[in-house]
């Protein structure tokens, strides 16, 4: 008998799970970035085209449960043209409620998705002049996306021993 309990999903995370929009590596994009971790089973890699500091499209991969593929499928309808400002402004609780909400235990989900997007945008502006109102420090999510790698980094070391 199995004790685990099926997690109360909202039928939009359903949705995009079954039927995830933006699904798959872009072929020529401007920039990409991944978080995420094999360790916890979650990553996430965002592709972003990006023209004139707008996001004209956006794709991802997804490793993970269906919070997580529903998240960066939201995430990738939600940034498509709009500015490189405004898509920094989205905040993993807004992709949330964009899901009909989120299990607690999956609000990582929604960060993941959320710190692959910022860390795509810093890495297009990596070369260039920063804008004013791109944190000189890294945000919550950025630093979550990184936590998860360093976990992973410490699993591997221990299993070299």
């Amino acid at each position: 008998m199995s004790s685990r309990i099926p997690l109360p999903y909202s039928p939009k995370v359903i949705e995009l799970f079954r039927n995830p929009k933006n699904l798959g590596k872009m072929e020529d994009p401007t920039v990409y970035a991944t978080a995420g971790s094999p360790a916890c089973g979650d990553m996430i890699t965002i592709y972003l085209k990006i023209v004139d500091e707008r996001i004209v499209d956006a794709s991802f991969i997804s490793y993970g449960c269906a919070a997580n593929i529903a998240a960066a499928s939201m995430l990738t309808e939600m940034v498509k043209n709009l500015t490189l400002k405004d898509a920094w402004n989205i905040s993993w609780k807004r992709i949330s409620d964009e899901l009909g909400g989120l299990p607690s235990i999956k609000f990582h989900c929604g960060v993941l998705a959320v710190g692959a997007l910022r860390r795509a945008i810093r890495e297009y502006f990596k070369d260039k002049s920063k804008p004013d109102w791109l944190p000189k420090n890294l945000s919550f999510e950025e630093k979550q996306a990184l936590e998860e790698e360093k976990i992973l980094e410490m699993f591997s070391r221990v299993r070299k021993i």
